[in-house]
């Protein structure tokens, strides 16, 4: 079954002819090569795109080991580029290359390739090329398959596609496996003995279960704020183990740098500045996180909240969780300084919208509760509650919006048509 992942594709489409070498990047199994060379390549095709003019090399592949001397691989490439039309150079997992960073510049130098690369093992990270080519790189980053993408897959009614996506997540592999017990080995073994594994060796970790103990922890606290200090200290008191605060934000560190996990930061809304510690972590993919688990913590409304931050990413938002600083009124006329939270600052271009993730609003009390931070927000940006309950999206006098999870994740234009109050 193919998946159309036209927001990637476009990405790519919009950056033909700029000149520098397009760098498709995300965690490892999240359908960097497929985006490459299938979906971009069937574009290509029906752009009248010769077969002559794609140049195709997996380098994961040992049919194609001797194209992974540098200068075997440039001469091979250099060859079939002829005349001076546009060629399109597609390169997978790159870094199998040594020196791949001077056989793209060579590339560049030839003026009419379109040079496109992905990159990731435990040696080597797409972060990695992204680095070592940086200011001649334009990344693309891709994500897991979106709630959207993953139910264009899905044979049954949406709310059925929430519990299987809840459960398993959208990694693409998923699509073709039936059974539980298959997607949960497949997700357990691709967290521990590929991501963790790929830290580990990559970093020539020592004692794998501080890592192993880490994630799980990091799996079972998300939505909450953490530190790399306080996480130390839960080894200490719970695990009865001495690690670190350095040791502890290195292998976080090691995690977001393998897009396994992705750090939301403090931003003070009123005082428009990041906070520092402490932070919020989320999985890139709720599948992954529910496997680190064993699949035992099943908290809708923690995995909600997860699913809408990747979700937002994905859009290709910037994303921080906010504070409301106030000051009230105690008793006797003492002054009392609060902090309400915004579960999201969500920053695109010039839009900027606060969102809450409220699981359930039963009463008027809690939505008071919810939409508080809001109203001691001066400015006239977007305000929207996601609630996990289906129901008609609809305005209140104060201007916030309030809508249903699975049309939230399923319709970005609700996004964009909650103008400013």
């Amino acid at each position: 079954m193919t998946i159309k992942r036209d927001s990637y594709l476009q990405k790519l489409i919009d950056r033909d002819g700029n000149g520098l070498v397009k760098i498709v990047t995300g965690v490892r199994r999240c359908g960097k090569s497929f985006l490459l060379f299938r979906l971009f390549r069937d574009w290509l095709g029906r752009q009248g795109v010769k077969d002559s003019r794609v140049i195709e090399v997996a380098l994961d592949d040992r049919r194609n080991a001797a194209l992974r001397d540098p200068d075997t691989l440039l001469s091979m490439i250099a060859g079939r580029i002829r005349g001076k039309g546009k060629h399109y150079v597609m390169l997978d997992e790159v870094q199998m290359v040594p020196e791949f960073e001077d056989v793209l510049s060579s590339l560049l130098h030839l003026g009419n390739a379109e040079v496109y690369v992905t990159g990731s093992n435990s040696k080597f990270l797409s972060t990695d090329v992204i680095t070592e080519f940086r200011g001649r790189g334009d990344e693309v980053r891709i994500h897991p398959l979106r709630f959207s993408e993953f139910l264009s897959g899905f044979r049954g009614q949406r709310e059925a596609g929430w519990v299987e996506y809840a459960t398993y997540g959208g990694m693409p592999h998923l699509v073709s496996l039936k059974s539980d017990a298959d997607k949960a080995e497949y997700l357990s073994r691709l967290v521990g003995e590929v991501y963790l594994s790929d830290i580990a060796d990559r970093h020539k970790i020592r004692n794998r279960v501080e890592l192993d103990e880490l994630a799980d922890i990091l799996a079972s606290g998300i939505g909450a704020y953490t530190s790399p200090l306080k996480l130390a200290n839960t080894f200490k008191t719970v695990k009865g183990k001495s690690i670190s605060e350095k040791t502890v934000s290195n292998y976080i560190k090691y995690m977001e740098d393998s897009f396994l996990v992705a750090k939301a930061a403090r931003w003070n809304v009123k005082g428009r500045k990041y906070m520092g510690s402490p932070a919020k972590w989320y999985f890139e993919d709720v599948g992954l996180r529910n496997a680190r688990l064993n699949f035992r913590q099943q908290e809708e409304t923690h995995i909600m909240e997860n699913v809408v931050y990747n979700d937002l990413v994905a859009r290709g938002c910037r994303v921080d969780v906010g504070v409301v600083e106030v000051r009230e009124t105690g008793a006797r006329g003492t002054q009392i300084h609060k902090r309400l939270e915004v579960d999201f600052v969500v920053n695109r271009g010039m839009r900027r919208w606060y969102i809450q993730s409220a699981f359930a609003i039963p009463d008027a009390a809690k939505r008071l509760q919810e939409t508080r931070p809001f109203s001691k927000i001066s400015d006239s940006f977007s305000r929207i509650v996601v609630v996990k309950e289906c129901i008609k999206p609809w305005i209140d006098e104060q201007g916030v919006l309030t809508v249903g999870l699975l049309d939230f994740l399923l319709d970005d234009g609700i996004m964009e048509a909650s103008g400013n109050r």
